[in-house]
């Protein structure tokens, strides 16, 4: 029997496949150009040294070539003043929806950035945050007192420690079509849709009463919730992809030897079973609140962090996420409330890393698509429990990972029903090619296209 044994040395695998050749008959619940999408969530204030929509701009021929397709920025807009936290204050803590935050630059670099963009063919949604505004928000005195939620006294309350904000009050229904005028305010400016934080924190009779209209004369917007809630997953509707927030600490915990790869496959099982397979779901290994909060990815998974970015590209339904830095392999908690920018974006293997998943992504788009279109997943049975192995597809599009989810080198034996062929230097595994050993942590990805 041949042995193929990938070193530690060699744990980036590029596939080079095709597209699935047959139609897919599935009608397709979400706009058409979103099913072969890699988020990129775009930290303004720490993406250069000037933390401004023009030291964005600049990079984007390097997102280009990462190979993302989404732009998400966090809030954009102006932040309030009364009860700032930090130096700098919270892009979460907005005093008026319609303006640009000055630390950026003004609305027409924003719209010379949005023009670049969607000219280099990206899209861009803006983080929406219709919970709270800023104590200061222009609302608190252009609107009326029950525009915002209140204790006994009369004073606007918050939720939380979120001290620099007030809530909103949406027993008010005139609080949902301010939202709805505001939102629609960047939709006209071009805007390919939202990332609505904290979704989940306001009634979801308010995304109900307002997202139908909206999706209807923006048929092309897609809506990503910060939120699990199946409440509020309709993509023709509400919302079309979720935050897979029971995954992202299952892997954690997989991660500090706290779960297994038998706990990911219940996981599998049951989101499946509470979300069904229309829905996307939001994959990451880090964003913005873990990194500031939790740590980088590398603080809480170690040396699991690219095993488990691999799970995120290749799991059903899944619409993957890299968060701004991780393509260089940030390893710090990036300030919240402070100037913190990474300034040193040079290719490394991080880098490397990344272009190679979106690269398999993209390649194998009819396989790996999330919501409906995607292929299902099917188990690869093997002899180690430690090693987690499926195939997406059928025929000649389909492929295989496998990913060794311990600590510890793992051996296993799996057939294979045919000829595939991994990443560089296009190595090849043949249906003799049956004995894999993995380093700790190691994965590897296959394709039966060369």
């Amino acid at each position: 029997m041949k042995r193929f044994f990938i070193a530690a040395a060699a744990a980036l695998l590029l596939i080079i496949p095709g597209c699935n050749g047959k139609k897919n008959t599935v009608p397709e619940q979400h706009p058409h150009w979103t099913y072969n999408t890699v988020i990129y969530e775009v930290n303004t204030r720490q993406f250069s040294p000037e933390g401004t929509f023009k030291g964005v701009e600049a990079q984007l021929p390097r997102l280009k070539d990462l190979g993302v397709d989404i732009l998400w920025f966090m809030p954009i807009y102006e932040i309030g003043e009364v009860e700032r936290k930090g130096t700098l204050g919270s892009y979460y803590a907005i005093s008026d929806y319609t303006k640009v935050n000055p630390e950026f630059g003004t609305m027409e670099d924003f719209e010379a950035l949005l023009g670049k963009a969607h000219q280099m063919g990206f899209k861009v949604i803006l983080d929406w945050v219709a919970n709270q505004t800023a104590p200061d928000n222009v609302w608190m005195t252009t609107k009326p007192a029950d525009f915002y939620e209140r204790d006994a006294e009369g004073n606007a309350i918050y939720e939380y420690d979120w001290t620099d904000t007030r809530s909103l009050n949406y027993e008010n229904e005139a609080v949902w079509w301010a939202q709805d005028e505001c939102m629609r305010f960047w939709l006209e400016k071009g805007v390919d849709g939202f990332r609505c934080d904290a979704a989940a924190e306001v009634p979801a009779k308010f995304w109900k009463g307002i997202l139908p209209k909206m999706k209807a004369d923006y048929p092309e917007m897609f809506l990503l919730a910060e939120a699990e809630n199946t409440e509020l997953i309709d993509p023709k509707e509400t919302f079309d992809a979720s935050y897979a927030w029971k995954l992202h600490h299952l892997m954690n915990d997989i991660a500090q030897g706290k779960k297994t790869a038998a706990d990911l496959k219940t996981y599998i099982a049951e989101d499946d079973a509470e979300f069904g397979k229309t829905n996307f779901r939001m994959m990451f290994t880090s964003n913005h609140d873990e990194n500031s909060w939790s740590g980088s990815e590398f603080e809480r998974m170690g040396d699991a962090a690219n095993a488990m970015a691999v799970l995120c590209f290749t799991l059903p339904k899944g619409q993957p996420l890299i968060y701004t830095g991780q393509e260089v392999g940030v390893t710090r908690r990036i300030e919240f409330f402070e100037k913190d920018p990474v300034t040193d974006w040079s290719a490394n293997k991080y880098t490397e890393f990344f272009k190679s998943l979106v690269k398999f992504r993209h390649d194998n788009a009819k396989v790996l698509a999330p919501g409906e279109q995607g292929a299902p997943i099917q188990y690869i049975e093997n002899d180690n429990p430690n090693v987690f192995a499926f195939s997406r597809g059928e025929g000649k599009d389909k492929v295989v990972v496998i990913v060794n989810l311990s600590s510890e080198p793992a051996s296993t034996v799996i057939k294979l029903d045919g000829k595939y062929y991994s990443a560089f230097g296009g190595q090849e595994y043949s249906p003799k090619a049956e004995s894999f050993e993995l380093g700790a942590w190691q994965y590897c990805l296959m394709s039966k296209k060369k």
